[in-house]
């Protein structure tokens, strides 16, 4: 690969803007989502204002230099892009710095003298799912004493698995829907008794449970189960993706979401917005969400008094997991009026069809000015104990 377009170096130009390196791809089953985000994101900074290295990880974990090309990041005909499409090289890999004193980016291709990329300012990873979102990035980055945005390492494990979650939001007394957990452990010494307890739970709780990987996200994975006949099947379909299972009874109520979005002088929530029954599916799964692309509604029919209570709910459930930059977080409205918190996202999808960015733009702040207002609360905030 020629190395004569790479950036250059700091001491090779004469000022120098702060580098962002946007991380993308990964080994998660959100692979393609993640592409498709660091496309809409890279499109979307100033190039007056930064500096940008595009980094993908591919789905072995091999970190690659890619083109600066946005419009290849995005959903044809129905499919999600890879970060092997977009390559610069098939063995080429990106190394970061391991030393808090350097932030140095090297750039090697096997017998080839390593290319050194210059230092890296901030890390925008939108990394979703394990590997990435889930505080293993996070912890790389900290250890390399390079800023990021999102949330630090406990709330990014936190916002990843789901269990975890909801224990939190209990503890701080949030109210969460009734579940069950199923650890890979029990499945494997008591498979028979690890069904029981799901099947327990639906006589307790009733028909249709929602059958999900504990530890992924963009509703992949996930089996609306109406009766026992489809239960084995949904445990299969989950487990494919996480050995460890969550089981949730089905809330009525409608869909509610809110964004939150760390200013200088602490969280601030967006308007809401309420996710309508998509017509063509079971509930708003992967394929309502991304690829026929399920209009929600923004801002969300609701009283002033709810739309409150639900921007209050989402801070303190940002405040709950010690979120840092950004968090999606979703709610039920239950038929008695009630807000049952669902789940809390900490790098929720990006795309300019994402909600998280509508709700911002229906907020007052675009999707341009939202990315650099991410970039900026990284660069303020140092890496370590806060």
């Amino acid at each position: 690969m020629s190395t004569e377009n790479l950036p250059q170096s700091p001491e090779q130009q004469p000022s120098r803007k702060p580098r962002v390196a946007v991380v993308f791809g990964g080994r998660s089953s959100e692979h393609g989502i993640s592409v498709v985000t660091a496309g809409a994101v890279l499109k979307a900074i100033d190039r007056t204002k930064y500096d940008v290295l595009p980094i993908g990880i591919t789905r072995d974990g091999r970190w690659a230099l890619t083109a600066d090309e946005p419009e290849r990041m995005a959903i044809t005909d129905r499919r999600t892009p890879s970060v092997e499409e977009l390559a610069e090289s098939g063995e080429g890999g990106v190394v970061l710095p391991v030393d808090p004193a350097s932030r140095e980016v090297v750039y090697s291709e096997p017998g080839s003298v390593p290319k050194a990329l210059g230092e890296v300012d901030v890390v925008f990873p939108v990394l979703h799912g394990p590997y990435g979102e889930d505080g293993t990035l996070q912890g790389l980055l900290e250890l390399s004493g390079v800023p990021y945005v999102g949330s630090g390492v406990l709330a990014s494990a936190v916002g990843q698995d789901k269990e975890y979650m909801k224990r939190v939001f209990t503890s701080f007394g949030l109210k969460v829907g009734p579940y069950v957990v199923i650890r890979p452990r029990e499945w494997q010494q008591d498979e028979p008794a690890a069904r029981k307890r799901i099947v327990d739970f639906a006589g307790e709780h009733g028909w249709p449970l929602f059958v999900k990987p504990a530890r992924a996200g963009s509703s992949i994975g996930i089996t609306k189960v109406d009766d026992l006949s489809g239960l084995d099947e949904a445990i299969a379909e989950a487990q494919r993706h996480d050995p460890k299972i969550l089981v949730e009874a089905a809330l009525r109520g409608r869909e509610i979401e809110c964004g939150v979005l760390e200013f200088e002088d602490g969280p601030r929530a967006s308007v809401p917005a309420e996710i309508p029954p998509p017509d063509a599916h079971a509930y708003y799964d992967f394929e309502a969400k991304y690829i026929d692309s399920t209009p929600g509604l923004v801002p969300a029919p609701l009283t002033e008094e709810e739309t409150a209570e639900v921007r209050r709910l989402a801070v303190a459930a940002f405040e709950a997991a010690s979120c840092e930059g950004l968090v999606r977080a979703d709610f039920f409205l239950t038929e008695d009026g009630e807000f049952v918190i669902n789940e809390i996202n900490t790098m929720p999808g990006f795309t300019p069809i994402s909600m998280y960015p509508q709700m911002w733009q229906a907020t007052g702040i675009g999707y341009p000015e939202l990315v650099d207002r991410l970039l900026q609360a990284a660069l303020r905030r140092p890496t370590g104990l806060r």
